[in-house]
């Protein structure tokens, strides 16, 4: 596909990690097929993804100066940076919760240069400064994308915006398929198990709840382990919860790896337990995959992809017995298992690169 060529600025956390970072270097690859020259400028030193166009780390000068002083310097680079481009669209996916850094970044780094703010979550104090007439005052008319229905709908109420549109995370089926090749020697093919695969952190993931439930449920004596695939601020709490439970027999801590799909491909279904997403990326990776999904239904997301007994099951959130009734019904009921296993691929193929590219490029066209 190729639209009007433009230079487009992409404004990210970092590129390592977290869903959001993963959405962000599949949007520079769908914009660079367009035929845009893409940048993208990460303020965190942190690169796992593949991604596509020309890096600025800001990153690498905060870890050399970290003062004040360094930390003006780096907003006067950022700036300079925009003006010599001379970028036509900037598309911001960061977090704007500190009220004076947003106010010098929209106010002055920004000016002049049309934006579009990207949402990648469902709460609004981890999208936008504490200060409801702050985040009036910057961005009621500003061009913004959430990345569900639910936030979209969730953003226009809360904060009065008025120019919010949904526009899905896009996967790349193929590329995930292929990397799921990979051999896993570290577990047996006929050993089965179930997997959660993000980040180890306990206040939007809620991974005791997962365990809660897991306990609970008849996995555990049936000898089918949970892996938990990433790395997090909580990793030792969790370790310490698994014990308490007294599940270190059952539970498998794997560790962040770029390429976790060969071990969702095998698992026997994939769990989400989160408080709260954005759009949980998990679910279509899996899915895309083959393999069944168990979430909650928690905001903002799970229930835009996932249709109870057709692709998965949906749960009702904090409920420690419905999800594990739900753990049991893939294991007991295999017409079930089976129903979801065999819908899963074609569920989220509306959520592919080129359908998602091309809701971009729709947007792109109309700037």
């Amino acid at each position: 596909m190729q639209s009007n060529n433009k230079k487009i600025c992409i404004v990210a956390s970092s590129l390592g990690k977290g869903g959001a970072e993963r959405s962000t270097a599949q949007l520079s690859k769908m914009l660079h097929s367009l035929g845009h020259d893409v940048h993208i400028v990460i303020v965190l030193d942190h690169v796992d993804f593949e991604y596509k166009g020309t890096l600025l780390n800001l990153g690498a000068l905060k870890n050399a100066d970290d003062t004040l002083v360094g930390r003006l310097k780096r907003f006067k680079y950022f700036k300079n940076y925009l003006k010599r481009h001379q970028f036509d669209l900037i598309i911001d996916g960061r977090s704007r919760v500190q009220a004076y850094r947003e106010f010098l970044i929209s106010k002055w780094i920004y000016s002049g240069i049309p934006v579009v703010y990207v949402l990648h979550c469902y709460k609004i104090e981890k999208a936008f400064t504490p200060y409801k007439w702050l985040n009036t005052y910057l961005y009621k008319t500003e061009k913004m994308v959430a990345v569900s229905k639910l936030a979209t709908s969730h953003f226009r109420k809360e904060l009065d915006l008025v120019n919010v549109e949904t526009i899905y995370n896009g996967f790349d089926f193929q590329e995930i398929i292929e990397m799921a090749k990979s051999e896993i020697s570290d577990i047996p093919k006929y050993e089965k198990y179930i997997v959660f695969f993000g980040r180890i952190h306990d206040e939007p993931k809620n991974l005791k709840l997962l365990l809660d439930a897991y306990k609970e449920s008849k996995l555990p004596k049936a000898d089918i382990k949970l892996l938990l695939i990433g790395d997090g601020p909580d990793l030792e709490v969790i370790q310490n919860y698994v014990s308490k439970l007294e599940l270190n027999s059952h539970v498998v801590f794997k560790g962040f790896t770029k390429n976790p799909y060969p071990y969702v491909k095998h698992a026997h279904f994939s769990m989400l337990t989160s408080r709260h997403e954005g759009f949980p990326m998990v679910i279509p990776e899996t899915l895309g995959l083959g393999t069944p999904m168990i979430s909650v239904n928690c905001k903002s997301g799970p229930n835009e992809v996932i249709t109870s007994g057709y692709n998965g099951v949906l749960v009702e959130n904090y409920d420690v017995k419905a999800i594990s009734q739900a753990m049991n019904s893939f294991i007991n009921d295999e017409t079930l298992y089976q129903t979801c296993k065999s819908n899963a691929k074609e569920s989220v193929q509306r959520f592919s690169v080129k359908n998602i590219t091309n809701d971009w490029k729709k947007l792109l066209d109309k700037m």
